[in-house]
């Protein structure tokens, strides 16, 4: 991954800010992070070696630019213009450009930008809700070609959702935060996040757990050589097709203290089967409302990204509708946060008959509650 930092240092200006690498590196070699200055790499792109070929090829990979400051810092704004026509004339490469500063995004871009290069992605930052509110309409309403999203540090929940079902948003990135102040990061925000982006079919990746990590209430502290490890090693990350998810680790709940969580709340316990379900279930038998059940489970929970996930569920018409929402079984959102199932897998058999098995203990239970 080639990194192009034609200026080092900047400007804080975000609660994503007070933590930042950048300032805590050049801290601890007694430099001042807040002076911006041209580096030595300013004319990366051009720079050629001995054989008279560019130093940076297209099968290096992506360049990304400005990993030490902001491409649109204002304090470069002189500077910059020299950097998108490298940019312009090296349309060879793929340039990544990743900014807390979005807001700057029109005014810094050259008069032939037009609706943007194809050379270009630009990533937006948002660590927490409020810079999501406020950057992530800037970003899709500026006429660019690829955009990206990355939450890092993430601070905290963040719904995207209506940013996502744009389609407009071509890969969300999050991760914790470094560093020995670093603040914690939860892994319910980091598996919400994703789920968002399994719902639009956005490519997800879960980069880092940070230094302090929340994980079922417990908080970890994470050495800095296994953040990116764990990371990885938790499957987490989504590319629609690929399957990554099948090697996330898990274990279904006990079913006693299943219905026993479910019995405590007051949505799930606001589904009975009424009269004529009673009837319909006697008419048909378990083992008809048993292959209903395998059915429903088959067509509208078992892919990998379900249509009208969270709202494939109707709330009445069959018993086992009911079923569903009354054991949490509705949607794959609620498989994962009740029954502990990711998203974005395709169930499997086991899968499927244990969600199977759970409706119809549901069933045969509110049948014996009325006898």
């Amino acid at each position: 991954m080639p990194i192009w930092n034609p200026w080092h240092g900047c400007k804080k200006i975000s609660p994503g800010c007070a933590n930042c690498y950048v300032y805590r590196r050049d801290d601890s070699i007694g430099k001042d992070a807040s002076i911006v200055s041209k580096t030595g790499d300013f004319s990366l792109p051009l720079k050629k070696n001995r054989q008279g070929k560019f130093k940076l090829q297209p099968e290096d990979g992506v360049v990304y630019a400005c990993m030490t400051s902001d491409f649109f810092l204002d304090q470069t704004d002189l500077w910059r213009g020299e950097c998108w026509d490298m940019i312009r004339l090296r349309s060879d490469l793929h340039f990544h450009i990743i900014t807390k500063r979005i807001d700057r995004f029109l005014e810094c871009v050259p008069e032939d930008w037009g609706e943007g290069w194809d050379n270009v992605t630009i990533t937006s930052t948002c660590e927490d809700q409020d810079r999501a509110d406020y950057r992530l309409p800037q970003l899709l309403e500026a006429p660019i070609k690829h955009r990206q999203i990355i939450s890092e540090p993430m601070l905290g929940d963040i719904d995207i959702d209506k940013y996502l079902k744009t389609g407009l948003i071509e890969h969300v990135t999050c991760g914790g935060e470094s560093g020995d102040n670093a603040r914690p990061c939860d892994f319910n925000w980091v598996k919400e996040l994703r789920r968002q982006c399994i719902r639009s079919g956005v490519p997800f990746t879960f980069k880092q757990t940070g230094a302090v990590f929340i994980k079922d209430g417990r908080r970890y502290n994470i050495d800095r050589r296994l953040q990116i490890a764990q990371a990885k090693k938790s499957c987490y990350s989504y590319v629609p097709g690929a399957g990554i998810a099948d090697g996330i680790q898990y274990s279904l709940p006990d079913r006693q203290m299943l219905f026993a969580r479910l019995s405590k709340s007051d949505f799930r316990n606001r589904f009975h089967l009424t009269q004529n379900d009673r009837m319909y279930v006697e008419q048909k038998g378990m083992d008809v409302i048993r292959s209903h059940a395998a059915d429903f489970v088959a067509k509208r929970l078992s892919a990998e990204n379900p249509e009208k996930d969270g709202k494939q569920t109707p709330m009445k018409g069959h018993p086992i509708f009911l079923a569903q929402h009354a054991t949490a079984c509705c949607c794959r959102g609620c498989l994962e946060k009740w029954h502990n199932i990711p998203s974005g897998k395709v169930l499997n058999k086991a899968e499927q008959e244990y969600i199977v098995s759970v409706l119809m203990d549901w069933i045969e239970k509110e049948m014996r509650d009325t006898i």
